[in-house]
Parts: structure tokens; sequence; C-alpha cells
């Protein structure tokens, strides 16, 4: 059961896009920045949401690492295809603009990309895949980060989390959305973790001898210092197939390097020669896929969905309850969610009265009283 405050969908984008203009965000990207943010959230992917903006967003602005206005540029384009520059900007604008063109020349000619550079974080990739969903197209987009992932056989974080994700229309009320990092968790749950006292499950993270580490608060200073790392997706080594998630994060670190010649693995740490922090110039790709192009949207969308009501309808397991297809839970999470709001932790709570302090925002939260 819920303990949490909630804080409503209406306050919550008020006080954030009231900080990031603050910061020098400009109002419409403010209000575009606020609601990345809040998708997650409204999905229940805590990982990403309001447990992040102080920490990803607020506080490397504030350091000169990140710029709150983006100067988008495209540097190179074709009739289906582009590469773009964001200048180190808001990543949720370099996102939002990218995945928009690459729909608008998938409309015209079937399909579009648009590999972008020099970016920051754009929060959760599922925001994207879901914007070409929203317009009746397939959309594939991911992003690479800073290392944290350390390749099969290994134990030196190289990789970022590197989520490979893809949406489906479908003629259901929710999408199919896969949004998920390419090991087994994300640096984003164990900062949940840490925020929440709790420890990390074993398994997720290897130190420098190989052994499992626990202690939640320990490993992010332990990834930052670079002597601790992620498992990729399927575990550590060969035996449950951890070269899996290790060669899908190298095919997203490609993709969202190579094809706009940017920066990848440890150039991505967010530290310079002499250790002072600087930016982290990531690269993202969106790719949208018109389904008219083929057979029609209506075919597309109904062979999707019986396709997933398949497989919720196929046998289950003794003692499980349903089965699920990707995006289903986010949907139901969405629908309990809608009219209470966010709910927020002590140490959230904590943060968000210290940016309001900060930045001088006239505004009182709920749990404040």
């Amino acid at each position: 059961m819920e303990t949490r405050p909630y804080i409503s969908w209406d306050l919550i984008s008020t006080f954030m896009t009231q900080a990031f203009e603050k910061l020098g965000v400009p109002k419409e990207e403010a209000l575009a920045c606020a609601d990345v943010l809040m998708e997650s959230d409204r999905r229940g992917i805590e990982s990403h949401g309001c447990n992040r903006f102080k920490a990803i967003y607020v506080d490397r602005i504030l350091a000169g690492i990140q710029k709150p206005i983006t100067e988008f540029e495209v540097l190179r384009e074709t009739a289906t295809t582009a590469v773009v520059d964001g200048h180190d900007g808001m990543g949720m604008i370099v996102g939002k603009k990218s995945m928009q063109m690459a729909i608008d020349k998938a409309k015209k000619y079937g399909m579009g990309m648009v590999a972008a550079r020099n970016s920051t974080h754009y929060g959760i990739a599922g925001y994207y895949a879901s914007m070409a969903t929203d317009q009746g197209m397939i959309g594939i987009t991911g992003t690479n980060a800073r290392p944290s992932i350390a390749p099969t056989f290994g134990v030196e974080n190289m990789l970022g989390t590197n989520p490979l994700t893809v949406g489906f229309p479908t003629d259901e009320e929710f999408p199919f959305i896969l949004d998920c990092a390419t090991s087994i968790t994300q640096r984003g749950k164990i900062e949940y973790f840490a925020r929440t006292g709790k420890n990390t499950p074993e398994g997720m993270v290897i130190g420098q001898d190989g052994s499992a580490l626990t202690d939640s608060k320990q490993i992010l200073t332990d990834l930052t210092k670079g002597s601790a790392a992620l498992a990729p997706l399927g575990g550590i080594g060969e035996e449950l197939a951890g070269y899996k998630g290790y060669g899908y994060a190298t095919v997203v670190e490609v993709l969202s390097a190579a094809l706009q010649a940017g920066s990848f693995l440890k150039m991505l740490t967010g530290v310079d020669e002499q250790g002072q922090k600087c930016p982290y110039h990531l690269g993202h790709f969106f790719l949208a896929i018109d389904p008219e192009a083929f057979l029609g949207l209506d075919t597309f969308r109904k062979t999707t969905g019986d396709i997933l009501r398949a497989l919720r309808a196929s046998k289950l397991a003794p003692g499980e309850e349903r089965i699920y297809t990707a995006g289903e839970k986010e949907y139901l999470c969405w629908l309990d969610r809608k009219d209470k709001g966010v709910p927020i932790g002590d140490e959230v709570q904590k943060e968000f009265i210290e940016v309001r302090n900060k930045l001088g925002l006239s505004i009182r939260f709920p749990f404040e009283a």
C-alpha cells in the first residue's frame, strides 16, 4: 500500500516548469521537459521521473555542464535521414524534435531516422517511442550513457545502460512499449534503492574482484569511480546468457555514436582529464516506420493486438494470476495515478524544497503542512 504523500500533476508540472524557467529554459521547452519527467511517473517508472529532477537536470545546469537553451542544429539531411546536434542542451528537447522529424519523414516516405549528437539525458526512452505510436507509427529509439555495464567476462564499466526501446500502435487502449535497459538494472533504479534505504539485489552489480555488491549508496560511489559495474541482461558470464545483454548494449552504443561520429564508452564519463565535471555529449537515434507503407495501419494494429491478446490468454504458471504484455502495467499505473498525482518520498521532498528555496520559487507543497 502506498504510504508516500501525493502531489497533484498540476502542482508538480508548475513546480518543475517554473524551476526550469528560472534556470534559463524557455517556457515552452520547460513545459516539455517537465512533461517527459512526469510521463515517467505516470507510468510508474520512478527511476526516471521526479527522482531525477534535481540530480540529473537542475544540478547539471547549475554546474554548467548542460545548457538550458537548446540549439538544435541540423548538420546533414536527406529525404529519410538526418544528423542533428543538440550542443549540450536539454536532452528532452533534442529527443522530441528528433523523433518528430523522423515521424514526419516516415509519413512522407514510409521510414525516417534521425541520429543526434552532443545531447544530454533525455528521460525515459519510451516517451519518444510513444510519440510515434500516438501518430500511428512504429517507433524505435536508443541512447548511449555514462559507462555502467561491464562486458561479459569483464569487471570494468564500459557501456552505458543503453536502452533499445520499441513502440507499436495496437487496436487496444494502450500501445506496446518495450522500454528497458540492456543491463539487469539501471543506475536510476539503484539511485531509487539508495534514496529509499534498500539494498540492491545480489547479482545486479559486480566489483573489481568479480563479487556481487549490494550496498546501494556505495554502489553509486563505486560506479562513479569505476570500481563497480552493472551486469548485462542475462547476468554475469555466459551461463545465463549475459552475452546477449552485452551484445544489445553494444548495438545501441554503435547506433548512438557511429551514425553521428559522436562520443562513446569512456568518453561519456562526464569528467575531463583533470577530474573536473564536463558535458556528457550523449548520442541518441530515432526511427519511425509507417505501417501504411506496408499493408496499412489498421491491419498492423489488429494483428499486433491479436498477438498480444494471445500471449495474455496463454496458460498461466502455477500460482500466477495473469500474464502482461509490454506497456500494460504502465497503462494500469496511469489509470491508478491519473487522479491521485505523483507519490513523493522523503528524499525527493527534501530535494524539492532545496530547489524551490535555491531558485526563490513561491510554491508550497502539501507535504509541508
